[in-house]
């Protein structure tokens, strides 16, 4: 049991009862037992001090590359635009071995952590010939070490250069393995429970990557076993061409023809969707990860992020691949989602409440967690209590919550919960070790790029 003793303001949904301040939290096993005042500790209950913190849900990342995080900040496509930026870093990346993916998934969720997510997804859609290890499992197996809840999806590549796609052949698979290695994955690792650590979604990396018929053949056989479905959609507007050029039709056209729309369906991106493709996301109750940085850093252009929650179209947040972010900052991709849209839609644009929102309710939705991303008696403990009581925020502390994204330029949580169990303490992690994890990744991601002739 833990008790957060006297929290400074909690962050609970919009439209509910608000903030909270000077507020107690009772966590037994699991889930939020408890929100009140003077709220007597439990014999053995172990309390937190916490009236120094924003206590906010656990933030949820809908999108994400973790095996980029070994190629960030690359010179040589530091300007690039996305198709540019993927042919060349495809020839890095069929380096990928087995170490770099379990290094690589360890550093993106530890960083992950200490910003305040809890909960995440993966898409990794890589799988150089010659991998030896069950892929999915190396990533599970760094998400229970550190804690974290994990919805990683099943990506895949069937389009090489050689099939007019922009990968080389050694990273892609053929459709019938693909099909099987799903099915396979969801077997063995899908659990489906309300307080699951691990679920697996299934993600044909993008139209131009895989054919319409594994679009479509992915999605029956999602539906089939009950998981949810994933992949890039509208990100550019080389995209929109290419599809015009292939398939006689506009993305979201394409993955209407292909079943690949609907409620259990989130989109990455979705940058370039018109008016009446906004209109048919929100019927269809399929969702977007706005990934704003990425956005920013590849010069794609701003999602229409206000006009898709004013429709009631589902957006979550995600940090995306960290080479096209270069880091995995949740919380600083709370700020950047809410200044963004600023840019496009003048100061209203979006409210600090309504990045917490998407980033918290908002994610969870997305990757089907209906018990996680808001702080409510029953739900799920799943918290983040970061300290404002710091230099970076003095002068800021009349709206504690808001002070997280307008103020400050550490955005380490103090404590992050997951599960009900502690998984960082005084900005620590508490299931790995820091330093052995950047020694291992700068030592993978040195062998990588020597590999490519890069370095």
């Amino acid at each position: 049991m833990i008790l957060l003793r006297s929290c400074l303001c909690v962050v609970r949904p919009a439209g509910r009862t608000g903030e909270l301040s000077g507020v107690d939290i009772l966590i037994e096993g699991k889930r939020i037992a408890r929100i009140g005042r003077n709220l007597a500790p439990p014999p053995g209950a172990r309390v937190i001090d916490a009236s120094r913190h924003v206590v906010t849900a656990g933030l949820v990342n809908t999108h994400h590359h973790f095996y980029q995080t070994l190629t960030r900040n690359l010179k040589e496509v530091q300007n690039a635009k996305l198709f540019d930026w993927l042919v060349y870093l495809y020839e890095v990346w069929k380096g990928v071995d087995e170490e770099a993916v379990y290094w690589s998934s360890k550093l993106a969720m530890a960083e992950l952590l200490l910003t305040g997510c809890t909960c995440t997804t993966d898409h990794h859609y890589l799988y150089p010939s010659g991998f030896g290890e069950d892929l999915p499992g190396l990533q599970f197996k760094a998400a229970q070490e550190l804690g974290m809840r994990f919805a990683p999806t099943r990506g895949s590549m069937s389009r090489s250069k050689k099939d007019g796609g922009l990968p080389p052949d050694s990273v892609v698979q053929d459709e019938e393995a693909i099909l099987l290695a799903s099915e396979r994955a969801i077997a063995h690792y899908h659990d489906p429970a309300a307080d699951s650590m691990r679920r697996v979604a299934l993600a044909p990396c993008s139209p131009f990557s895989v054919s319409e018929s594994l679009m479509r053949e992915t999605a029956r056989l999602a539906r089939r076993h009950g998981v949810r479905l994933h992949t890039h959609l509208a990100e550019t507007e080389d995209e929109s061409d290419y599809c015009a050029a292939s398939y006689g039709c506009r993305p979201l056209a394409l993955m209407e023809r292909c079943e690949f729309i609907g409620s259990d369906v989130w989109y990455a991106h979705g940058i370039f969707f018109n008016d009446d493709e906004l209109d048919l996301l929100a019927r269809s109750g399929t969702g977007v990860a706005h990934c704003p940085s990425s956005n920013m850093r590849l010069g794609s252009g701003i999602c229409r992020t206000r006009e898709m929650l004013d429709r009631g179209v589902p957006v979550g947040l995600g940090v995306d691949g960290s080479a096209s972010n270069d880091s995995s900052d949740m919380l600083g991709e709370l700020r950047q989602a809410m200044l963004l849209q600023r840019v496009r839609y003048g100061a209203g644009g979006l409210t600090a409440a309504e990045a917490y929102r998407i980033a918290t309710e908002g994610g969870a939705r997305l990757l089907g967690f209906d018990e996680v991303g808001r702080i409510e008696e029953g739900m799920l403990a799943d918290l983040a209590l970061f300290d404002v009581q710091r230099l970076p925020y003095a002068g800021g502390l009349s709206d504690p919550a808001a002070a997280l994204l307008f103020c400050g330029y550490d955005h380490g949580a103090d404590w992050v919960i997951v599960n009900g169990r502690v998984v960082v303490e005084h900005r620590r992690l508490t299931g790995a070790d820091e330093e052995e994890i950047r020694v291992n990744a700068d030592r993978i991601s040195n062998k990588l790029l020597s590999k490519a002739g890069v370095a």
